[in-house]
């Protein structure tokens, strides 16, 4: 029994313990130097999944060869490591990125000159514009090529030649207030608006015919005062807008209130003591006034009709007088010394003839000046600057201007000498010694007149 189990075991190929007998391996050394030893035996290892069974001795490059395998696994573990956290790292910058605004991205500005090339407007409408360039074209060539003259063109030059409608030069308008502009007494801001509204009410004060409703007072009485108070003005040395503003409140009065032939002196000296206090720094005296009157009135009577006058034009002092146009006129003559003496000299003629109320004083202001250059026979005798600053033109002057121009020629032999005495000095030029112009009076009195 005991040898059939040994039999059996070594059949099998297994050790018994106590037993000498060893079993034979059909792959293994016999070699007992070779042995693996028992700490060694059953060591396996994964790698990749793969188990690796040792089946020869462990040597130094085996260990090597191990150690390589093991480098290359944590390698690849690694890699797959890092490639995950980078993504990771990506979308996070993403993110960051689009909460961050855009920075504009500066453009390199390149300059580049471009030929000039023609270009063609075309309108909305494609066929209509392309049809008026052709015949804008086609204008264009023919306007180049010299049109032969036909003899109705020649007829037409001739006749507008000859009517005097040949296309004249523009003339240009000279702005009279450009010396001004750092005179702020000359108001160069507001002169315009202001001689624009002078226009406007210069007929709301402006007196109308009243010598038919005067029983006492006729045409030549009128001239004798006036006459007269050109004496008492020099002598008291008042500036011209006094003298204006006196014959203005006199036509005034007496176009609303009837006056007594011995009230009419009185009239004329409460006038000038008006405008004197509204016009002077240093007025005359009532006492003055009396005296030059020859006591015919009182201080009393000079007062009372003050307050009447004043009354009766309801404190108004404040009117465009024909004083106001002169100057105005006058700067846009563009005149000199001479000129100026002579329109205010025609000026004053026209004041003292009762016939020129029919006239506004800026009619009239304008007639003078139109008056005086033909006196002087001054070229053009009316320009585009005159016409723009009076508001008239020469034709609309022509009718007051002859009728200055005949009050020129009588002033010589008129019995009433205030106002050619006065401009007969030499201090005014002597102006009332030129001969009237000719070419406003009438064919008769065109020879006559002073020299």
């Amino acid at each position: 029994m005991a040898s059939r189990v040994v039999d059996q075991q070594q059949a099998r190929g297994m050790a018994v313990a106590g037993v000498g007998v060893k079993p034979q391996k059909k792959n293994a050394v016999a070699d007992g130097r070779n042995r693996k030893p028992l700490g060694e035996i059953g060591n396996q290892q994964l790698v990749r999944g793969i188990e690796i069974k040792p089946n020869r001795p462990i040597t130094s490059d085996c260990r090597n060869f191990r150690a390589q395998l093991l480098a290359n696994a944590q390698a690849a573990a690694a890699n797959e490591n890092n490639k995950k956290q980078v993504c990771v790292n990506v979308n996070e910058l993403v993110a960051v990125k689009r909460d961050e605004a855009p920075k504009p991205v500066q453009k390199k500005v390149v300059n580049i000159k471009l030929k000039p090339k023609e270009i063609i407007e075309i309108s909305p409408d494609t066929e209509e514009g392309l049809i008026e360039k052709v015949h804008e074209k086609k204008k264009e060539g023919a306007s180049k090529k010299k049109a032969a003259p036909t003899l109705t063109s020649v007829l037409t030059a001739r006749s507008k030649a000859a009517c005097g409608l040949t296309n004249k030069p523009k003339e240009v308008i000279v702005d009279i207030d450009a010396k001004d502009a750092g005179n702020d007494l000359a108001a160069v801001e507001y002169v315009e608006d202001m001689y624009k509204f002078y226009k406007l009410v210069e007929n709301e004060n402006r007196p109308h015919d009243y010598l038919d409703s005067q029983a006492e007072i006729n045409e030549n009485m009128r001239a004798i005062l006036m006459d007269w108070l050109v004496v008492v003005h020099s002598k008291f040395e008042l500036s011209p807008e006094t003298f204006y503003l006196t014959t203005n409140i006199i036509d005034r009065f007496l176009s609303v209130k009837t006056v007594p032939r011995r009230e009419l002196q009185l009239v004329g000296i409460s006038a000038m003591l008006i405008a004197s206090k509204y016009e002077e720094i240093w007025p005359p005296q009532v006492d003055d006034f009396v005296s030059l009157s020859d006591n015919a009135y009182s201080n009393v009577q000079i007062l009372v009709m003050e307050k009447m006058i004043l009354g009766k034009l309801e404190w108004t002092l404040t009117v465009p007088t024909l004083y106001v146009f002169l100057v105005r006129f006058i700067k846009a003559a563009i005149s000199d010394e001479q000129m100026e003496n002579l329109v205010y000299f025609l000026a004053e003629l026209g004041m003292m003839h009762y016939g020129m109320l029919m006239y506004c004083p800026s009619m009239v202001a304008a007639s003078a000046v139109y008056a005086a250059k033909c006196t002087l026979n001054k070229s053009p005798a009316w320009c585009d600057t005159l016409k723009l600053h009076t508001g008239f033109s020469e034709s609309q002057l022509i009718d007051c201007s002859k009728v200055l121009v005949s009050l020129h020629a009588k002033a010589a032999k008129n019995k009433l000498q205030g106002v050619f005495k006065k401009y007969l000095s030499s201090e005014r030029g002597a102006v009332a010694l030129l001969s009237p112009a000719k070419v406003l009076l009438p064919p008769a009195k065109a020879s006559g007149g002073s020299s």
